[in-house]
């Protein structure tokens, strides 16, 4: 029977926890260091009380950075099991978060058997939810209807919430003034300013957080504070209403480490590269160091059906610049719910830009896989290339599918290889190239 509330609140009482020791473990750090980040929020351990089959990780810019899948059903395609297929996709692939948007139908029953059998940190925005579970437009809701669905996700074994807590009123007005581009790209974030402008009300996230505070500590789960106003195109990005609700996130970061409840603060978007340093550096001053969540950043806005590559050029330089967690992004970005391929494809940039940012930021023994992967190519040594890759299933098909003449080569520079040539000169051997 554990003794403390959350995790938070343990390393705050000195409670070094099995989660935290799991933690330290994969993060070659000591357990007490693991403890004194915690307790300061600078690191957060996802992991609701009631999700028992979790394998815990960290989320913190000193830690590896780490992955998170969206997935779920929509109107247009809702098929549970092929969502559920792209859960064991992503989990196989190393993906640490899964975060179930369904949008249509029965979704408690998916929600369960994720936080049942799904080993991930298990995400969820309850806004979404609130119109399905209700089945009532989203103008008939009250506060109390949509804070009892967050209720709801906590007994069902969410590890971590979306909440967009910091739009009010005096965003109406911003939104209307300014003129953005894109207005509000956010989904969640949207259904929040439709019922505030719907109903004359305050935003019930932002108005009634403190009881949100208390079921969160009841079942341990961490807020993921919603950017509502994230940049949608690049000429939205780093405007005063992306900025202004940053600073109330601030705010509530604050207001719930109080509660010893654990935050991430999520962030942009669309920006162009020159922006996406200065806008990690600035939350890290305005949040305190809790861990940023970022969807990409998408760094160009015209490649439909390439931005798994736009997300991860921005995720690289987020990353490396102070970002602990991205949202991977999928080729379907835009245009479609993404099938099965289009999930490995986002799973695999995402994680090329986790990566390489983990080697930038010096994270231990990040680059320890690169050198043995240089050692094996200099040794000319396919199996062990194919051990040291991120999709070695794809390296393999592509040199299987153009064998060359000579196994020591490949069929782009066969007996030219440059590898090959320094390897015989070195030992002294002559040079066959013709």
């Amino acid at each position: 029977m554990r003794n403390y509330a959350t995790q938070m609140d343990a390393a705050r009482r000195g409670i070094i926890t099995p989660e935290m020791k799991a933690v330290a473990a994969k993060e070659y750090r000591t357990e007490e260091e693991i403890k004194e980040l915690v307790a300061k929020g600078q690191i957060t351990i996802c992991a609701n009380k009631l999700h028992t089959c979790i394998d815990p990780n960290g989320i913190g810019s000193m830690l590896r950075t780490k992955i998170n899948v969206n997935l779920g059903v929509s109107r247009d395609c809702k098929d549970y099991d092929i969502e559920m297929q792209k859960v064991m996709t992503a989990v196989n692939m190393g993906a640490e978060a899964i975060m179930d948007l369904s949008s249509h139908g029965d979704t408690q029953p998916f929600r369960r058997r994720l936080t049942s059998e799904c080993p991930a940190m298990i995400g969820t925005v309850p806004v979404y939810d609130s119109v399905i579970h209700y089945r009532r437009d989203l103008a008939t809701l009250t506060a109390k209807d949509l804070i009892d669905v967050v209720r709801l996700h906590a007994e069902d074994g969410v590890d971590f919430v979306t909440l967009h807590c910091g739009i009010t009123r005096k965003t109406i007005e911003q939104i209307r003034k300014h003129k953005r581009k894109m207005n509000i790209v956010s989904r969640g974030g949207s259904l929040v300013f439709a019922w505030m402008c719907m109903t004359g009300e305050e935003n019930p996230f932002y108005e009634y957080f403190n009881e949100i505070l208390e079921i969160c500590r009841e079942y341990d789960v961490t807020i993921s504070l919603g950017d509502a106003c994230r940049p949608g195109c690049l000429a939205d990005g780093s405007d005063v209403c992306q900025i202004e609700e940053l600073v109330r996130l601030g705010e509530l970061t604050k207001r719930a480490w109080e509660k010893d409840v654990q935050v991430m603060v999520e962030g942009p978007g669309h920006m162009p590269m020159d922006q996406i340093e200065a806008n990690m550096k600035l939350q890290q001053t305005i949040c305190m160091g809790a861990p940023f969540y970022v969807l990409g950043p998408i760094v160009t806005d015209i490649a439909p059906g390439y931005d798994h590559i736009t997300s991860a050029i921005g995720g690289a330089i987020a990353a490396a610049s102070g970002a602990a967690f991205l949202c991977y992004v999928t080729p379907a970005e835009h245009l479609a719910l993404p099938n099965v391929e289009d999930v490995k494809q986002g799973i695999i940039a995402s994680k090329i830009a986790a990566h390489a940012a983990d080697i930038a930021k010096k994270i231990p023994y990040a680059r320890d896989i690169d050198d043995r992967m240089a050692d094996a190519r200099r040794d000319l040594d396919w199996e062990k290339q194919w051990e040291c890759s991120l999709d070695p299933e794809t390296a393999k098909r592509i040199r299987n599918e153009r064998k060359p003449e000579h196994e020591d080569t490949c069929s782009m520079c066969g007996k030219f290889c440059a590898v090959r040539s320094m390897n015989k000169a070195l030992n002294g051997d002559h040079v066959d190239i013709l």
